[in-house]
Protein backbone atom coordinates (compact mmCIF):
# COMPACT_ATOMS: atom_id res chain seq x y z
CA UNK A 1 0.00 0.00 0.00
CA UNK A 2 1.46 3.44 -0.93
CA UNK A 3 0.88 6.84 1.20
CA UNK A 4 -1.75 7.64 -1.44
CA UNK A 5 -3.61 4.74 -1.03
CA UNK A 6 -4.10 5.38 2.73
CA UNK A 7 -6.07 7.74 3.38
CA UNK A 8 -8.47 5.94 1.05
CA UNK A 9 -8.09 2.83 2.64
CA UNK A 10 -8.58 4.37 6.51
CA UNK A 11 -11.60 5.85 4.79
CA UNK A 12 -13.31 2.51 3.81
CA UNK A 13 -12.18 0.95 7.19
CA UNK A 14 -14.37 4.10 8.38
CA UNK A 15 -10.90 4.86 10.24
CA UNK A 16 -11.23 8.94 9.59
CA UNK A 17 -13.39 11.16 11.80
CA UNK A 18 -11.50 14.57 10.76
CA UNK A 19 -7.83 15.39 8.53
CA UNK A 20 -6.86 18.25 8.08
CA UNK A 21 -6.40 20.21 5.08
CA UNK A 22 -4.11 19.60 2.76
CA UNK A 23 -3.15 16.02 3.78
CA UNK A 24 -4.27 14.25 0.75
CA UNK A 25 -1.94 15.87 -1.28
CA UNK A 26 0.95 15.12 1.41
CA UNK A 27 0.50 11.87 1.10
CA UNK A 28 0.50 11.34 -2.29
CA UNK A 29 3.86 13.20 -2.34
CA UNK A 30 5.28 10.05 -0.52
CA UNK A 31 5.79 8.48 3.04
CA UNK A 32 5.14 10.80 5.79
CA UNK A 33 6.18 10.21 9.48
CA UNK A 34 3.11 10.08 11.77
CA UNK A 35 3.06 10.11 15.50
CA UNK A 36 0.56 9.00 18.11
CA UNK A 37 0.70 10.22 22.29
CA UNK A 38 0.38 7.30 24.87
CA UNK A 39 0.52 8.76 28.31
CA UNK A 40 2.62 6.53 30.32
CA UNK A 41 -0.09 6.34 33.60
CA UNK A 42 -0.70 2.54 33.41
CA UNK A 43 1.41 -0.59 33.51
CA UNK A 44 -0.75 -1.74 30.19
CA UNK A 45 -2.71 -0.49 27.13
CA UNK A 46 -6.24 -1.31 27.20
CA UNK A 47 -8.64 -1.86 24.44
CA UNK A 48 -9.91 1.68 24.01
CA UNK A 49 -6.37 2.42 22.82
CA UNK A 50 -6.54 0.02 20.04
CA UNK A 51 -8.02 2.01 17.65
CA UNK A 52 -5.31 4.46 17.63
CA UNK A 53 -2.68 1.79 17.76
CA UNK A 54 -4.38 0.51 14.12
CA UNK A 55 -4.10 4.10 12.64
CA UNK A 56 -0.30 3.40 13.27
CA UNK A 57 -0.54 -0.27 12.30
CA UNK A 58 -2.06 1.05 8.96
CA UNK A 59 0.05 4.04 8.48
CA UNK A 60 3.49 1.25 8.89
CA UNK A 61 1.81 -0.79 6.15
CA UNK A 62 1.94 2.17 3.79
CA UNK A 63 5.53 2.91 3.90
CA UNK A 64 4.96 5.55 6.13
CA UNK A 65 7.28 5.33 9.52
CA UNK A 66 5.19 5.49 12.84
CA UNK A 67 6.50 7.60 16.09
CA UNK A 68 5.27 6.50 19.11
CA UNK A 69 5.55 9.36 22.10
CA UNK A 70 5.46 8.42 25.69
CA UNK A 71 4.38 10.83 27.52
CA UNK A 72 6.60 10.78 30.79
CA UNK A 73 6.10 14.47 30.54
CA UNK A 74 2.76 15.18 29.82
CA UNK A 75 1.77 11.75 31.82
CA UNK A 76 2.92 13.83 34.79
CA UNK A 77 -0.12 16.18 34.09
CA UNK A 78 -2.86 14.84 31.71
CA UNK A 79 -4.73 15.20 29.91
CA UNK A 80 -7.78 16.78 30.74
CA UNK A 81 -9.72 15.37 27.52
CA UNK A 82 -12.85 13.19 28.81
CA UNK A 83 -11.86 13.78 32.21
CA UNK A 84 -14.24 14.92 35.16
CA UNK A 85 -11.15 15.07 37.71
CA UNK A 86 -7.22 15.62 38.01
CA UNK A 87 -4.92 12.97 37.36
CA UNK A 88 -2.92 11.71 40.18
CA UNK A 89 1.04 12.45 39.50
CA UNK A 90 3.74 9.94 38.91
CA UNK A 91 7.34 9.64 39.66
CA UNK A 92 9.76 9.05 37.46
CA UNK A 93 10.28 5.07 38.71
CA UNK A 94 6.77 4.42 38.06
CA UNK A 95 6.62 6.54 34.29
CA UNK A 96 9.71 4.58 33.43
CA UNK A 97 7.84 0.62 34.41
CA UNK A 98 5.11 1.91 33.02
CA UNK A 99 6.61 2.87 29.36
CA UNK A 100 9.10 0.01 29.17
CA UNK A 101 5.35 -2.31 29.28
CA UNK A 102 4.04 -0.08 26.70
CA UNK A 103 6.54 -0.76 24.42
CA UNK A 104 6.22 -4.27 24.55
CA UNK A 105 2.95 -4.34 23.83
CA UNK A 106 3.01 -1.88 20.61
CA UNK A 107 5.33 -4.34 19.58
CA UNK A 108 2.58 -6.60 18.63
CA UNK A 109 1.15 -4.64 16.69
CA UNK A 110 4.62 -3.01 14.92
CA UNK A 111 7.54 -4.20 13.16
CA UNK A 112 10.69 -2.78 14.76
CA UNK A 113 12.70 -4.47 11.98
CA UNK A 114 15.30 -1.84 11.13
CA UNK A 115 14.62 0.08 7.51
CA UNK A 116 12.55 3.43 6.19
CA UNK A 117 9.42 2.17 8.27
CA UNK A 118 10.84 1.31 11.33
CA UNK A 119 8.91 2.64 14.59
CA UNK A 120 10.89 5.37 16.56
CA UNK A 121 9.96 5.53 20.24
CA UNK A 122 10.40 8.67 22.13
CA UNK A 123 9.65 9.97 25.55
CA UNK A 124 8.54 13.79 25.85
CA UNK A 125 10.59 13.96 29.08
CA UNK A 126 13.77 14.17 27.09
CA UNK A 127 12.59 17.72 25.58
CA UNK A 128 10.21 18.95 28.00
CA UNK A 129 11.47 18.60 31.20
CA UNK A 130 14.59 20.52 29.83
CA UNK A 131 12.81 23.85 28.93
CA UNK A 132 12.51 25.80 32.10
CA UNK A 133 9.50 28.12 32.99
CA UNK A 134 10.85 31.05 30.99
CA UNK A 135 12.12 29.54 27.54
CA UNK A 136 8.69 27.64 27.46
CA UNK A 137 6.46 30.97 28.13
CA UNK A 138 8.87 32.89 25.69
CA UNK A 139 8.63 30.13 23.02
CA UNK A 140 5.79 28.40 22.79
CA UNK A 141 3.18 30.15 25.41
CA UNK A 142 3.36 33.62 23.86
CA UNK A 143 1.67 32.18 20.45
CA UNK A 144 -1.27 30.64 22.39
CA UNK A 145 -4.21 33.26 23.22
CA UNK A 146 -6.61 32.86 26.25
CA UNK A 147 -9.17 33.18 24.16
CA UNK A 148 -8.26 30.43 21.59
CA UNK A 149 -7.50 27.89 25.11
CA UNK A 150 -10.60 28.84 26.29
CA UNK A 151 -12.87 27.99 23.40
CA UNK A 152 -11.45 23.75 23.40
CA UNK A 153 -13.98 21.38 24.16
CA UNK A 154 -11.97 19.25 26.91
CA UNK A 155 -11.57 22.78 28.17
CA UNK A 156 -15.44 23.98 28.30
CA UNK A 157 -16.04 20.43 29.60
CA UNK A 158 -14.39 20.93 32.83
CA UNK A 159 -14.36 24.59 33.35
CA UNK A 160 -17.76 24.59 35.45
CA UNK A 161 -15.91 21.77 37.91
CA UNK A 162 -13.50 23.84 38.00
CA UNK A 163 -9.92 23.31 36.54
CA UNK A 164 -6.43 23.78 37.93
CA UNK A 165 -3.79 25.79 35.39
CA UNK A 166 -1.58 22.60 35.28
CA UNK A 167 -4.39 20.48 33.04
CA UNK A 168 -5.40 23.97 31.21
CA UNK A 169 -2.07 23.85 30.01
CA UNK A 170 -1.79 20.25 28.80
CA UNK A 171 -2.82 21.47 24.75
CA UNK A 172 0.31 23.91 25.03
CA UNK A 173 2.62 20.99 26.02
CA UNK A 174 1.53 18.70 23.22
CA UNK A 175 1.50 21.66 20.70
CA UNK A 176 4.99 21.63 22.23
CA UNK A 177 5.47 18.22 21.10
CA UNK A 178 4.50 18.33 17.70
CA UNK A 179 6.44 21.36 17.16
CA UNK A 180 9.70 19.24 18.72
CA UNK A 181 8.71 15.86 16.37
CA UNK A 182 8.29 18.30 13.51
CA UNK A 183 11.73 19.94 13.47
CA UNK A 184 14.08 17.25 14.77
CA UNK A 185 12.22 13.74 13.73
CA UNK A 186 10.58 14.88 10.18
CA UNK A 187 7.23 14.13 11.84
CA UNK A 188 4.34 15.57 9.67
CA UNK A 189 1.54 14.22 10.87
CA UNK A 190 -0.22 14.02 14.54
CA UNK A 191 -2.86 11.25 14.81
CA UNK A 192 -5.22 10.28 17.35
CA UNK A 193 -9.10 10.04 18.73
CA UNK A 194 -11.94 12.40 17.93
CA UNK A 195 -11.53 13.96 21.70
CA UNK A 196 -7.85 14.80 20.80
CA UNK A 197 -8.43 17.27 17.80
CA UNK A 198 -8.25 20.04 19.56
CA UNK A 199 -5.13 19.18 21.04
CA UNK A 200 -3.85 18.33 17.59
CA UNK A 201 -5.03 21.60 15.80
CA UNK A 202 -3.24 23.59 18.65
CA UNK A 203 0.01 21.99 17.67
CA UNK A 204 -0.67 22.82 14.02
CA UNK A 205 -1.28 26.49 14.94
CA UNK A 206 1.75 26.40 17.18
CA UNK A 207 3.94 25.12 14.06
CA UNK A 208 2.16 27.64 11.80
CA UNK A 209 2.94 30.42 13.98
CA UNK A 210 6.49 29.15 14.89
CA UNK A 211 7.45 28.00 11.19
CA UNK A 212 5.16 30.97 9.27
CA UNK A 213 3.78 28.63 6.75
CA UNK A 214 -0.12 29.42 5.98
CA UNK A 215 0.38 32.61 6.04
CA UNK A 216 0.61 33.82 2.10
CA UNK A 217 2.61 36.56 0.93
CA UNK A 218 -0.31 39.14 1.37
CA UNK A 219 -1.02 38.64 -2.00
CA UNK A 220 -1.67 35.35 -3.53
CA UNK A 221 -3.41 32.18 -1.49
CA UNK A 222 -2.02 31.42 1.88
CA UNK A 223 1.36 29.12 1.55
CA UNK A 224 0.33 24.94 1.67
CA UNK A 225 0.92 23.43 5.57
CA UNK A 226 3.29 21.56 6.08
CA UNK A 227 1.99 19.87 9.65
CA UNK A 228 -1.16 17.82 9.35
CA UNK A 229 -3.91 16.22 11.67
CA UNK A 230 -5.60 13.08 11.34
CA UNK A 231 -8.18 11.78 14.25
CA UNK A 232 -10.40 8.54 14.41
CA UNK A 233 -13.37 7.88 15.69
CA UNK A 234 -13.76 6.51 19.33
CA UNK A 235 -14.47 3.40 20.55
CA UNK A 236 -17.87 3.48 21.69
CA UNK A 237 -20.72 1.08 22.86
CA UNK A 238 -23.84 1.32 21.51
CA UNK A 239 -24.86 3.41 24.18
CA UNK A 240 -22.32 6.03 23.45
CA UNK A 241 -19.92 5.07 26.29
CA UNK A 242 -16.27 4.81 25.61
CA UNK A 243 -15.48 0.83 25.34
CA UNK A 244 -12.79 -0.76 27.40
CA UNK A 245 -14.77 -1.83 30.55
CA UNK A 246 -16.43 -5.12 31.16
CA UNK A 247 -18.17 -6.39 34.23
CA UNK A 248 -14.50 -7.11 35.76
CA UNK A 249 -13.71 -3.63 34.72
CA UNK A 250 -11.43 -2.52 32.31
CA UNK A 251 -10.39 -4.72 29.39
CA UNK A 252 -6.52 -3.97 29.29
CA UNK A 253 -3.62 -6.18 26.89
CA UNK A 254 -1.88 -7.15 29.41
CA UNK A 255 -3.26 -11.20 30.06
CA UNK A 256 -2.45 -10.82 33.91
CA UNK A 257 -4.71 -7.90 33.91
CA UNK A 258 -7.53 -9.11 32.23
CA UNK A 259 -6.99 -12.93 31.16
CA UNK A 260 -6.98 -14.26 27.60
CA UNK A 261 -10.38 -15.75 28.67
CA UNK A 262 -12.30 -12.77 29.19
CA UNK A 263 -10.66 -10.82 26.49
CA UNK A 264 -11.65 -13.14 23.87
CA UNK A 265 -15.36 -13.16 25.56
CA UNK A 266 -15.43 -9.60 25.97
CA UNK A 267 -14.90 -9.24 21.82
CA UNK A 268 -17.10 -12.76 21.28
CA UNK A 269 -20.02 -11.03 22.82
CA UNK A 270 -19.57 -7.90 20.82
CA UNK A 271 -22.55 -5.81 20.02
CA UNK A 272 -24.36 -7.30 16.43
CA UNK A 273 -24.51 -3.62 15.28
CA UNK A 274 -21.26 -2.58 15.75
CA UNK A 275 -19.34 -5.78 15.48
CA UNK A 276 -18.82 -4.91 11.03
CA UNK A 277 -17.10 -1.43 12.16
CA UNK A 278 -14.76 -3.10 14.74
CA UNK A 279 -13.86 -6.18 12.10
CA UNK A 280 -12.89 -2.78 10.14
CA UNK A 281 -11.10 -0.87 12.65
CA UNK A 282 -9.07 -3.20 14.97
CA UNK A 283 -8.10 -5.99 12.34
CA UNK A 284 -5.84 -6.11 9.32
CA UNK A 285 -8.50 -7.96 6.92
CA UNK A 286 -8.58 -7.51 3.80
CA UNK A 287 -11.75 -5.98 2.59
CA UNK A 288 -12.88 -8.76 0.48
CA UNK A 289 -12.42 -11.05 3.58
CA UNK A 290 -14.56 -8.21 5.74
CA UNK A 291 -17.57 -8.24 3.19
CA UNK A 292 -17.35 -11.83 3.17
CA UNK A 293 -17.90 -12.13 6.92
CA UNK A 294 -20.34 -9.11 6.57
CA UNK A 295 -22.85 -11.25 4.59
CA UNK A 296 -22.70 -14.12 6.48
CA UNK A 297 -23.13 -12.17 10.01
CA UNK A 298 -26.46 -9.98 8.09
CA UNK A 299 -27.88 -13.91 7.20
CA UNK A 300 -27.14 -15.80 9.96
CA UNK A 301 -26.36 -13.06 13.10
CA UNK A 302 -27.25 -15.92 15.73
CA UNK A 303 -24.48 -17.18 14.56
CA UNK A 304 -22.12 -15.17 15.79
CA UNK A 305 -19.44 -15.45 12.51
CA UNK A 306 -18.09 -11.75 12.88
CA UNK A 307 -17.48 -11.68 16.73
CA UNK A 308 -15.72 -15.07 16.49
CA UNK A 309 -13.52 -13.65 13.93
CA UNK A 310 -12.38 -10.06 15.52
CA UNK A 311 -12.47 -12.22 19.06
CA UNK A 312 -9.68 -14.58 17.20
CA UNK A 313 -7.92 -11.89 15.24
CA UNK A 314 -7.34 -10.01 18.14
CA UNK A 315 -6.13 -12.73 20.86
CA UNK A 316 -4.19 -14.17 18.65
CA UNK A 317 -2.76 -10.39 17.90
CA UNK A 318 -2.23 -10.27 21.69
CA UNK A 319 -1.81 -13.70 22.89
CA UNK A 320 -0.27 -15.78 20.13
CA UNK A 321 -1.87 -18.04 17.89
CA UNK A 322 -1.90 -20.92 19.91
CA UNK A 323 -4.18 -19.35 22.87
CA UNK A 324 -6.40 -17.98 20.43
CA UNK A 325 -7.04 -21.50 19.39
CA UNK A 326 -7.15 -22.42 23.05
CA UNK A 327 -9.86 -20.02 24.11
CA UNK A 328 -11.50 -21.05 20.91
CA UNK A 329 -11.92 -24.81 22.62
CA UNK A 330 -13.05 -22.90 26.03
CA UNK A 331 -15.66 -20.49 24.47
CA UNK A 332 -17.36 -23.88 22.73
CA UNK A 333 -16.94 -25.71 26.14
CA UNK A 334 -18.91 -23.21 28.35
CA UNK A 335 -22.11 -23.74 25.91
CA UNK A 336 -21.26 -27.90 26.16
CA UNK A 337 -23.57 -29.91 28.19
CA UNK A 338 -20.48 -32.39 29.12
CA UNK A 339 -17.09 -31.47 28.83
CA UNK A 340 -14.92 -34.94 29.46
CA UNK A 341 -11.02 -33.41 28.59
CA UNK A 342 -9.84 -32.54 32.22
CA UNK A 343 -7.02 -30.19 30.81
CA UNK A 344 -10.22 -28.18 29.44
CA UNK A 345 -11.72 -28.38 32.93
CA UNK A 346 -8.65 -27.44 34.82
CA UNK A 347 -9.06 -24.29 32.59
CA UNK A 348 -12.59 -23.78 32.75
CA UNK A 349 -11.81 -23.70 36.46
CA UNK A 350 -9.46 -20.57 36.49
CA UNK A 351 -12.00 -19.04 34.09
CA UNK A 352 -14.79 -19.32 35.40
CA UNK A 353 -14.27 -19.72 39.01
CA UNK A 354 -15.64 -22.46 40.85
CA UNK A 355 -15.70 -24.86 44.22
CA UNK A 356 -13.17 -26.98 45.40
CA UNK A 357 -13.88 -30.09 48.04
CA UNK A 358 -11.87 -32.67 49.28
CA UNK A 359 -12.56 -35.89 50.92
CA UNK A 360 -15.85 -35.52 52.46
CA UNK A 361 -17.69 -35.35 48.67
CA UNK A 362 -16.92 -38.87 49.08
CA UNK A 363 -20.86 -39.16 50.92
CA UNK A 364 -21.86 -36.45 49.13
CA UNK A 365 -25.56 -36.37 46.81
CA UNK A 366 -26.38 -34.45 44.00
CA UNK A 367 -28.16 -31.66 46.45
CA UNK A 368 -24.73 -31.38 47.95
CA UNK A 369 -22.93 -30.79 44.65
CA UNK A 370 -25.95 -28.46 43.64
CA UNK A 371 -25.23 -26.38 47.35
CA UNK A 372 -21.83 -26.20 46.71
CA UNK A 373 -21.71 -24.75 43.13
CA UNK A 374 -24.75 -22.68 43.23
CA UNK A 375 -23.93 -21.24 47.00
CA UNK A 376 -27.41 -21.16 47.27
CA UNK A 377 -29.57 -22.93 50.82
CA UNK A 378 -30.82 -26.21 50.25
CA UNK A 379 -34.30 -25.36 49.59
CA UNK A 380 -33.43 -23.37 46.20
CA UNK A 381 -31.29 -25.90 45.08
CA UNK A 382 -34.00 -28.83 45.38
CA UNK A 383 -36.63 -26.42 43.64
CA UNK A 384 -33.95 -26.03 41.14
CA UNK A 385 -33.62 -29.69 41.33
CA UNK A 386 -37.62 -30.14 40.85
CA UNK A 387 -37.68 -27.69 37.62
CA UNK A 388 -34.83 -29.68 35.80
CA UNK A 389 -32.14 -27.13 36.26
CA UNK A 390 -29.35 -28.72 37.34
CA UNK A 391 -27.21 -31.03 35.25
CA UNK A 392 -23.60 -32.77 36.45
CA UNK A 393 -20.83 -34.16 33.84
CA UNK A 394 -23.92 -34.09 30.94
CA UNK A 395 -26.56 -36.06 33.53
CA UNK A 396 -29.67 -34.26 34.23
CA UNK A 397 -30.59 -34.91 37.74
CA UNK A 398 -33.94 -35.45 39.02
CA UNK A 399 -33.06 -37.38 42.43
CA UNK A 400 -31.31 -35.14 45.21
CA UNK A 401 -30.73 -38.16 47.28
CA UNK A 402 -29.13 -40.13 44.00
CA UNK A 403 -25.30 -39.88 44.15
CA UNK A 404 -23.50 -37.48 41.80
CA UNK A 405 -22.24 -39.24 38.38
CA UNK A 406 -18.36 -40.41 38.96
CA UNK A 407 -15.59 -37.63 38.46
CA UNK A 408 -14.01 -36.56 35.17
CA UNK A 409 -10.22 -37.97 35.59
CA UNK A 410 -11.19 -38.30 39.25
CA UNK A 411 -11.33 -34.75 39.99
CA UNK A 412 -13.61 -32.85 37.92
CA UNK A 413 -17.24 -32.32 38.13
CA UNK A 414 -19.16 -30.28 34.90
CA UNK A 415 -22.64 -28.68 36.60
CA UNK A 416 -24.60 -27.08 34.82
CA UNK A 417 -27.56 -24.79 37.22
CA UNK A 418 -30.01 -23.04 35.64
CA UNK A 419 -30.43 -22.51 31.38
CA UNK A 420 -26.89 -20.19 31.53
CA UNK A 421 -24.55 -20.80 34.46
CA UNK A 422 -21.29 -23.61 34.49
CA UNK A 423 -19.71 -24.43 37.38
CA UNK A 424 -16.42 -26.34 37.70
CA UNK A 425 -16.42 -28.42 40.72
CA UNK A 426 -12.66 -29.54 41.73
CA UNK A 427 -11.03 -32.07 43.81
CA UNK A 428 -8.35 -30.45 46.10
CA UNK A 429 -5.28 -33.07 45.31
CA UNK A 430 -4.64 -34.93 48.52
Amino acid sequence: MSGSALLAELHWRGLVHLASEGLERRLAAGPISGYIGFDASATSLHVGHLLQVFLLTHLQRAGGRPVIVIGGGTGMIGDPSGKSSERKLLDDAAIEANSAALRRQLERFLDFSPGPTQPRMVDNRDWLTHMSVIDFLRDIGKHFTVPYMLAKDSVQARLAAGMSFTEFSYQTLQAADFLHLHQHEGVDLQMGGADQWGNITAGLELIRRVEGHGEGDGVGEAAEPTAFGLCSPLLLTRSGQKMGKSERGAVFLDGTLTSPFDFYQYWVNDDDTLVIDHLRWLTTLGREEIERIEVEHAARPEARIAQQALAFDLTARIHGHDEAARQVTLAQAVFATTVSDPEVLASLFDALGGFEFGAEAEGWTTLDVAVSAGGTSRGEARRLIAQGGLSINGVRIADPGAAPPALVAGRYWWVTLGKKRRVVGRRQPT
